[in-house]
């Protein structure tokens, strides 16, 4: 599983060939969520309140970015790094 973007100890990660809708895999110490690209919204897992914040935050700046990524997995092609949030 890539990873595509680390800040403040929360980690970022797609998988190749995941399952819908577009999203993408968020670790924070024993934590994980996986947060919907689109809506920003958590669907499975969790984060503490302040990690998901930061997640949302982060997220929200590199949309497209991110949604580019998702494709780029349907294609089995490389992923592109994302800034982290600074």
């Amino acid at each position: 599983m890539p990873e595509i973007s680390r800040f403040f100890g929360i980690l970022i990660k797609m998988f190749f060939d995941d399952h819908n809708p577009p999203h993408f895999h968020a670790f924070y110490g024993e934590d994980q969520a996986l947060v919907d690209i689109r809506t920003l919204s958590v669907f499975a897992g969790h984060l503490p309140p302040r990690a998901l914040g930061l997640v949302i935050e982060w997220a929200t700046l590199h949309k497209q970015e991110l949604l580019e990524n998702w494709r780029r997995t349907r294609d089995q092609e490389p992923l592109a790094k994302v800034d982290p949030l600074k």
